[in-house]
């Protein structure tokens, strides 16, 4: 159901087509530090191209905007921003829900990655980790030790994987050339990545990276 899926069905997925199933998680939805929604009867909707979103029955919303569900009688919809924030359990959830069939799986590995820019060789390690993740290609990340971090500064982006966790970006300094993020760590990933603390992966498309990683399919 993916918007890029991995693999294939044996027959045409129908455009239209939701799954549901039930989020056996406490889910709240808090706004001027009041819990506006705060139910374990939520649902978790999956549509073909789209992040999961939750359906709630009609009376666990109070003093919200609200759309009806479709496909599920009773249940209604509430937009991600009408709350300041959002948790399950006791823990905050961020972008949107987390799909539970989607994996992060990080394994140790001796493929080589090599990155250059401009001229100047930022890596070349076989000493790396391995990162298949569900429908994304696979990527190699490395130990910091292994790259030219003298080239190397932070610079001001971040974003958010509801998987990972919250990005740092790198920007490479090459004699008078700066080029910027072209790469990213995580100095905190979720519990389930926390294989990938501190290390570092590169953006193919700012800098040269060339490994022995499968082909795309």
């Amino acid at each position: 159901m993916s918007a890029r899926p991995a693999g294939r069905f044996t027959v045409p997925m129908p455009a239209q087509v939701t799954y549901m199933e039930p989020h056996r998680r406490r889910v709240r939805g808090l706004k001027n530090g009041v819990a506006v929604i705060d139910t374990e009867d939520a649902l978790l909707v999956h549509r073909p191209g789209c992040p999961p979103t939750y359906a709630f029955r009609a009376d666990d919303v109070e003093g919200l905007p609200t759309q009806a569900e479709g496909d599920a009688e009773g249940y209604v919809v509430v937009a991600w921003d009408a709350v300041d924030a959002w948790f399950e359990e006791d823990e905050q959830v961020l972008g949107h829900p987390r799909n539970p069939y989607h994996r992060v799986d990080c394994l140790r590995s001796g493929r080589r990655l090599r990155v250059d820019a401009s001229g100047v060789q930022l890596v070349d390690t076989s000493e790396t980790l391995a990162v298949y993740e569900t429908a994304l290609d696979p990527r190699l990340y490395v130990d910091a030790r292994f790259v030219r971090m003298d080239l190397l500064r932070q610079s001001s982006t971040q974003t958010y994987c509801p998987y990972k966790g919250t990005a740092t970006y790198w920007t490479a300094h090459i004699g008078d050339e700066v080029l910027d993020d072209v790469a990213w760590s995580y100095d905190d990933p979720l519990p389930e990545s926390s294989a990938l603390r501190l290390l570092l992966s590169f953006d193919g498309a700012k800098v040269s990276v060339s490994h022995d990683l499968p082909p795309e399919g």
